[in-house]
């Protein structure tokens, strides 16, 4: 008998026969002998509607209030899911995240999980029931409900995989697993038997959108197996462990970022603490910033070009135009057209070549590059982003045709 963790997405429990395909998954591992614990989304696109509805009413509405309004998401789906569960015939009972013991930081919209009380879910487990409970929330030391951010169900999963020291996590999606690019916007995408964590992760950062990138770095850091595969096809999926390349690939997939806009400061003044002054008001604000480019500089002067998320942008510009306002001469802009695409794999640590087989690609296809991050196991470019479909399929054509 094995302790199993499912994760089941917002599109796996879309609609009522959705639920239904789920309930016997779920049901078919608990008569296999298993203990189950079920982690699930809020169902199809209910968060983006709630989020509407909150906005019909309140453009400015706070992120304690926007946090109790989106966690009711969760709540319908776990009871909907036992409901079915119910009408099988099993035992099952539906926990939200502060039931299942999930206790958080008090960034609400992003909170981060600082610990997990199992001892609920346990109780429950010993009287052989099925536990489902609700992801992407938990509860701050205020006593107040918090969500976890977009992907934070993934988050719920491991984390909760981990406290129960759970034998497998498995996180089930709308693809059979993980891809050498999204299947959906390239048809050659070749699906992976298995990936390390380092790659997932790098992959998960840089917009892979099939696991979150905090997960991966829980269930690392943890040594927690995944496995990430489909609801709807039963097949096997890809496993996320500490593996070699098992496929010998040069890269192991593509990445696609849209979620990401440039934020450009010219005409900077070279004096002592510049970088300070900039980046300490974003990190005041908790504003993440990603890829930072700087120029020589030119008459004393230096332009900074760096990346956040689209969705901070405004306030990461609020934050700096008072500072940028103080320098003569000093101009603040951003851009939201832009794109970051990215290759990953760990062969880049063993083979020469492989940025410019990259760059010699978006030459090719006449696709410019305005900045350019590194690491040891990924090159990540950004690019107007009316070009990144073209520039993923033909990266990935690039580096996955010659495979058999």
């Amino acid at each position: 008998m094995s302790l199993i963790v499912q994760k089941f997405g917002g599109t796996s429990v879309a609609n009522a026969e959705k639920i239904f395909n789920v309930a016997n998954i779920i049901t078919r591992s608990y008569q296999e002998g298993n203990d189950v614990v079920v982690v699930v989304s809020a169902q199809g696109d209910m968060t983006d509607q709630l989020i509407e509805k909150a906005s019909e009413i309140n453009l400015e509405a706070s992120k304690r209030e926007m946090d109790v309004l989106l966690s009711s998401g969760e709540q319908i789906s776990i009871a909907l899911l036992a409901i079915a569960i119910e009408k099988l015939g099993y035992p099952v009972v539906s926990l939200l995240g502060w039931q299942g013991g999930v206790m958080t930081s008090s960034t609400y919209g992003s909170a981060r999980i600082s610990r997990i009380d199992p001892g609920r879910i346990k109780k429950e487990l010993d009287k052989k029931n099925i536990v489902i409970v609700a992801g992407f929330q938990g509860l701050n030391q205020y006593y107040d409900v918090t969500t976890l951010g977009r992907g934070g169900s993934d988050t719920s999963a491991v984390a909760i995989a981990v406290a129960l020291n759970a034998d497998l996590c498995q996180i089930y999606t709308d693809v059979e697993g993980i891809y050498t690019a999204d299947p959906r916007k390239v048809d050659t995408a070749i699906k992976l038997d298995a990936i390390s964590y380092d790659e997932m992760l790098e992959l998960a950062t840089l917009g892979a959108q099939v696991l979150n990138n905090r997960a991966v770095e829980i269930a690392k850091k943890h040594n927690i197996e995944l496995e990430v595969l489909s609801s709807f096809v039963d097949v096997p999926g890809t496993i996320v462990k500490e593996v070699a390349n098992v496929e010998n690939l040069l890269i192991s997939g593509v990445a696609k970022d849209d979620n990401i806009a440039k934020i450009s400061i010219t005409g900077i003044p070279d004096v002592h603490g510049w970088a300070f002054r900039i980046f300490s008001k974003l990190s005041a604000r908790d504003v993440n910033v990603d890829t930072i480019l700087q120029s020589i500089i030119r008459d004393g002067k230096r332009d900074v070009f760096f990346t956040v998320s689209q969705d901070r942008v405004h306030e990461a510009i609020d934050a700096l135009s008072k500072y940028c306002k103080s320098i003569e001469g000093a101009e603040l802009s951003f851009d939201e057209n832009v794109s970051k695409v990215s290759i990953v794999g760990a062969g880049m640590q063993t083979h020469a070549g492989i940025a410019a087989k990259m760059f010699e690609c978006l030459y090719t296809a006449r696709i410019d590059v305005q900045m350019v991050a590194t690491s040891e196991i990924k090159v990540s470019v950004l690019i107007d982003q009316k070009d990144s479909d073209e520039a993923v399929r033909n990266i990935h054509n690039t580096f996955f045709n010659t495979i058999a």
